[in-house]
């Protein structure tokens, strides 16, 4: 687990104002919810905690260090794509040779007996049948898809695990049943978790707490019941409201 803190963060891609000051810190542990419509800047701030974007201006911190120079691997961050980002060509696991499963392992040359401790725990935990193993991605359904990615940001126990709409490709069924498996899974690891959809019931379901971006700035921070019925402007209040919401005590 790790506090997370963004201070001031702007990024500019060309005219556009992906980020806009955007201020936000998160408690060890928390699950961290951000919503908001197409193009509110919920990507661009998950790659920028996750080092693959460099901010304009402003700082990330993770336990108090600013890591706005470190590189990806070395932030502690693990990042579960929208499309999965599999390699297609490997298989899910094989225990010879490089795979979608291991190859965090092997890259940072884990022993091959800590490997197949490692893989073993995080398929069970995770619920990814050994009969999944010799398959490549192009055979999987998009639930086993998603499992597989999941899984993998795993293997290397993460102080923060961020989650880039993550169950959008899935059908409704199979969207409830990762949904509550991830909760699962956070109860579980405790790692600091920053989710973010588009879908609300999901948000309202999942966060500790949410915030509602919109044009790259955060509009409101607060528990989900909170936000719901004290939304703080008016575009908090019609985005909220936009669809029929599971609504927990604030």
């Amino acid at each position: 687990m790790a506090r997370l803190e963004l201070r001031n963060v702007r990024k500019r891609f060309g005219k556009l104002l992906a980020l806009e000051d955007v201020s936000l810190s998160i408690a060890e542990g928390e699950f961290f919810v951000v919503v908001g419509p197409n193009g509110s800047g919920k990507t661009t701030l998950l790659r920028v905690i996750a080092g693959l974007v460099k901010p304009d201006s402003g700082e990330v911190f993770i336990d108090g260090v600013n890591v706005n120079d470190l590189l990806p691997w070395q932030r502690g961050v693990r990042m579960v794509f929208q499309g999965y980002a599999l390699f297609p060509h490997m298989k899910v696991y094989d225990a010879r040779r490089l795979a979608n499963l291991n190859f965090p392992l092997r890259i940072r040359k884990f022993l091959k007996e800590d490997i197949i401790r490692v893989v073993s725990d995080v398929t069970h935990r995770v619920g990814i049948e050994k009969t999944l193993y010799p398959r490549r991605p192009g055979e999987l359904s998009e639930g086993q898809k998603q499992k597989v990615a999941v899984g993998r940001a795993l293997t290397i126990e993460p102080k923060i695990l961020l989650l880039d709409e993550p169950l959008s490709n899935l059908d409704p069924v199979s969207r409830l049943r990762v949904r509550d498996e991830i909760r699962r899974l956070h109860r579980e690891i405790r790692a600091t978790t920053l989710y973010v959809t588009h879908n609300l019931p999901e948000a309202m379901v999942l966060a500790d707490r949410l915030a509602v971006m919109n044009q790259g700035a955060i509009q409101q921070i607060g528990p989900p019941g909170e936000v719901y019925e004290k939304p703080g402007n008016e575009f908090v209040y019609v985005f909220m409201h936009s669809s029929d919401l599971p609504v927990r005590p604030a």
